[in-house]
């Protein structure tokens, strides 16, 4: 893919030499820190050093004491309890941890996940009438319910209370629950505005151990599944979000729950796990049970309470995550060949596509497969129910959430976040929509942002490049959406020792007037460039900064991200 780079602005340099100075870092390092806002030694501090003692007094946040209360007064009362998740990793890990957590104390509490096929997303009829029917008095509805107005109006006639804890960005009204406990409501004073759904499940075990006189260290280690859903649900890794990442990946290293160990063990990622490693190779197999079968198993999984028991429950999760790959792969082509039919026709800013036999399990990653091959705001559609419904995903600095709601007339349901969302309709409103979603985004969107953008943080004389400046970048980890991995470049380089791997990738030194470093690049799809690079012709070079270590040597290599040539 084609990428424009986009060479960050210099820093105020009063500023940066300030900071230079104050934590003996190089202007370059300190330059990259204050364009993320670290401008003075304790942001520094606060940064370099993330403490669970920052953590936001959960009573903070809107409702928390009413959730609170009646979570007290149910557990006292010995009333019966249902933890109530959405199916995806956030849903999942979200009920995972509160499930966990108050069977540590109390007997007289179950789970629920809804059937992604049978009832769709958030709080169902049915598992409303659910809890009514076996007598749950109260129901703590995770990731999910911010909108169900009426299911929550179902669920009061029926005698069943509802402490919603959710995330997403709420509507005009809220539902008439206890209480509603979400960071994003206008109303909220909440400091930190971007939790997941198991952070906000979190907090409310947090608020619940504080009233009770329990020691917050007893819930740290609840850390781990919460660092799953903050990686997998793509939230910002700043402020809160950062300090319980990086304790939580902290927890997956040391001495993670059986059910992440067997995982890890299944992905093959035993130490050193990342939040790219959770990305890739956790997160998708805990998401795979719920996108084909039931998210059910993916629960059972992560509370499982010895290695051995989450090992055989991994096993089952495999066999499906290898079945989803299948459908993954095979849409995608499917998906591709549509587009490519539909350009002959004219140039299009979105893509909206339909196929009824579709596994609505997979669209989603189906339609972020289109955007790497179609750098543009989609949305993939199949029928479920007799309706349509579909996944969306957005390219960078488009917000994919608005462009769906001016089209609300068109649908019976939507929800979601700038950069992802779901949507429902009547199948026969899909080619309405798809014409009224074109005509949106067009409107909408900037022709900037139909090209994928690689974000650079500076450009680096190859001499710069050592293990000092390796390892204070290694301590600004863990990286994501708000933190992102450091990307350079270095310009006027030419390649030598060019050699292709796999038939697919190269592995190449690069070389720079003036300079005595050489450093190993990694290419990964690159092997097209091979005549290029041996040729001697002049290119600059965007990259990240990686250690590889081989029969116990360790080595600083760069990853490619792109090259541009005169």
């Amino acid at each position: 893919m084609d990428f424009r780079w986009i060479i960050k602005d210099k820093a105020n340099p009063d500023t940066v030499e300030q900071l230079s100075s104050e934590i003996n870092v190089n202007p370059t390092l300190a330059n990259m820190l204050v364009n993320r806002g670290i401008t003075d030694f304790q942001k520094a501090k606060e940064f370099f050093r993330p403490d669970l003692d920052k953590l936001h007094d959960p009573f903070l946040m809107k409702d928390m004491d009413k959730a609170v209360t009646r979570l007290a007064e149910a557990i006292t009362k010995q009333e019966r309890i249902l933890i109530y998740g959405d199916y995806d990793v956030d849903g999942t890990t979200s009920v995972a941890l509160f499930y966990g957590f108050l069977t540590e104390f109390y007997d007289n509490v179950s789970f629920y996940i809804p059937d992604r096929y049978k009832e769709g997303y958030g709080i169902s009829e049915k598992g409303v009438c659910y809890a009514a029917d076996n007598k749950f008095n109260l129901v703590v509805s995770l990731d999910c319910g911010i909108k169900a107005l009426d299911k929550i109006k179902l669920a009061n006639s029926l005698g069943v209370d509802f402490i919603i804890c959710d995330h997403h960005t709420p509507g005009e009204f809220l539902p008439d629950a206890v209480a509603v406990l979400d960071p994003k409501r206008p109303d909220c004073p909440y400091p930190y505005k971007e939790l997941s759904g198991c952070g906000v499940g979190f907090k409310l075990i947090q608020a619940l151990a504080m009233r009770s006189g329990k020691n917050p260290a007893a819930l740290y280690s609840y850390l781990d599944l919460v660092a799953v859903s903050i990686a997998s649900d793509i939230v910002p890794i700043t402020g809160e979000n950062r300090i319980l990442a990086y304790y939580g990946l902290e927890r997956i290293n040391n001495n993670p729950r059986p059910g992440i160990k067997a995982l890890m063990l299944k992905g093959k990622v035993d130490k050193d796990i990342n939040i790219t490693d959770i990305v890739f190779k956790i997160g998708p197999r805990i998401n795979a049970s719920g996108r084909l079968e039931h998210a059910k198993a993916s629960v059972e999984l992560l509370i499982a309470r010895d290695l051995d028991e989450a090992v055989r429950r991994a096993e089952l999760v495999e066999d499906v995550n290898a079945a989803r790959k299948n459908f993954d792969e095979n849409i995608t082509k499917e998906a591709l060949q549509m587009i490519q039919v539909r350009e002959i026709n004219g140039s299009f800013k979105s893509t909206v596509l339909f196929k009824e036999d579709w596994h609505k399990g997979v669209i989603g990653i189906v339609a972020s497969r289109c955007i790497e091959r179609y750098y543009r705001p989609t949305i993939i559609l199949t029928e479920s129910n007799n309706k349509a419904t579909g996944s969306a995903r957005s390219v960078f600095n488009f917000d994919i959430y608005e462009a769906i709601e001016a089209c609300s007339d068109l649908l019976e349901q939507f929800g979601g976040h700038k950069y992802a969302a779901g949507l429902t309709l009547a199948v026969e409103n899909v080619p309405a929509f798809q014409l009224k979603f074109e005509e949106v985004v067009s409107q909408r969107i900037a022709e900037i942002h139909l090209k994928p953008t690689l974000e650079i943080d500076d450009e680096l004389i190859l001499d710069q490049i050592n293990y000092r400046f390796y390892n204070i970048l290694k301590q600004m980890a863990p990286f994501g959406p708000g933190n992102a991995e450091p990307v350079f470049c270095a310009n006027q380089v030419y390649a030598e020792n060019v050699r292709i791997l796999k038939d697919k990738h190269l592995r190449f030194e690069i070389v720079q007037d003036g300079q005595n470093t050489r450093p190993v690049c990694i290419g990964f799809g690159f092997a097209k460039y091979y005549d290029f690079l041996n040729s001697k012709m002049r290119f600059n070079i965007a990259f990240e900064l990686r250690e590889n270590t081989f029969r116990n040597t360790s080595s600083l290599q760069l990853y490619v991200k792109d090259i541009k040539f005169d």
